[in-house]
């Protein structure tokens, strides 16, 4: 009987729990809101193929600088218009959310696993570990990252392998700074020292006791340095120093039609919201994240 009362009240508080969870996260205006349009954008960029009718490279200086559909003398062909070579802007926008995407992830990816292990030892082990990670942090932040951006970008040119792994190798910093926190607020607790004392290895500490409980400020970190690194690519590929044309980047549409920003201002109209949108849409995927799975949330 006892067993069985004890398993049924793991199961009811299993459903509390998930109930619970369903709250919040259907609560979360935030979340939901940034879940649909990340959820939208990621599906343009893996159908685009099946959305675009024209391919994002094909130039049609006949068809040059057609409005999009809502305005006057537009083409049914191309709904979104096209820019100064002819070329089909909804094909470059919806294959330009592949770069954006594909860049903030794996910028994101690269410098969170560098700045990840450089803060969780800091925390962890502390003494000349800490000073020695504090030392890279403090040079680290004393870089400007976009003039060093661009200036690495201009010695070995421009190119999306170049700007993923510039970008990668100088966003860091936040992870360290908030891993490094977070580790040296729960390294001494009660947990943790019951780990230490029956044995378990380091490695096992921090992967097992560690990590599981700064993973809520992993999360917010790795949301906010993805949209940073959009941010980043489109102002590089705007200064013309980041992706190279004729790949589709929304930075780089953007630089494209400043010129007829006066005449035409769809032309950067268009990518700047559709940027706008992903990165707002990121930040507030990381916020309801944080709020919905931390355990000292209420809603």
């Amino acid at each position: 009987m006892t067993s069985a009362s004890a398993q049924t009240s793991e199961s009811i508080v299993a459903v509390s729990r998930s109930v619970l969870l369903r709250r919040r996260v259907f609560g979360h205006y935030g979340l939901l809101f940034g879940l649909a349009v990340l959820g939208i954008v990621v599906a343009a960029a893996v159908f685009a193929p099946l959305l675009a009718e024209h391919s994002p490279y094909t130039q049609n200086l006949a068809a040059r600088m057609k409005p999009p559909f809502w305005m006057a003398g537009s083409d049914p062909s191309h709904l979104l218009g096209t820019d100064q070579l002819g070329r089909d802007y909804l094909a470059r926008l919806l294959y330009g959310a592949r770069i954006s995407l594909l860049i903030g992830l794996v910028t994101a990816l690269i410098s969170g696993l560098i700045g990840t292990a450089l803060g969780v030892a800091a925390g962890y082990f502390g003494g000349k570990v800490d000073l020695a990670v504090t030392f890279l942090i403090n040079v680290r932040l004393a870089m400007p990252v976009v003039l060093v951006a661009l200036a690495i970008v201009a010695l070995f040119g421009g190119s999306l392998q170049i700007v993923i792994l510039v970008l990668g190798f100088l966003l860091w910093d936040r992870f360290a700074v908030v891993m490094r926190s977070s580790v040296m607020q729960i390294r001494g607790l009660e947990y943790v020292n019951a780990a230490r004392a029956i044995g378990c290895s380091t490695p096992r500490i921090l992967l097992s006791e560690i990590m599981p409980n700064v993973a809520n400020n992993l999360i917010v970190v790795m949301t906010l340095e993805m949209a940073h690194a959009i941010l980043l690519e489109a102002a590089l590929s705007f200064l013309g120093l980041g992706v190279q044309p004729p790949t589709p980047s929304w930075g780089l549409m953007i630089s494209e039609g400043k010129e007829m920003m006066l005449f035409q201002p769809w032309l950067i109209t268009i990518p700047g919201i559709a940027l706008f949108l992903l990165v707002l849409a990121i930040n507030l995927l990381g916020d309801g994240l944080r709020d919905v799975t931390a355990p000292e949330a209420k809603g």
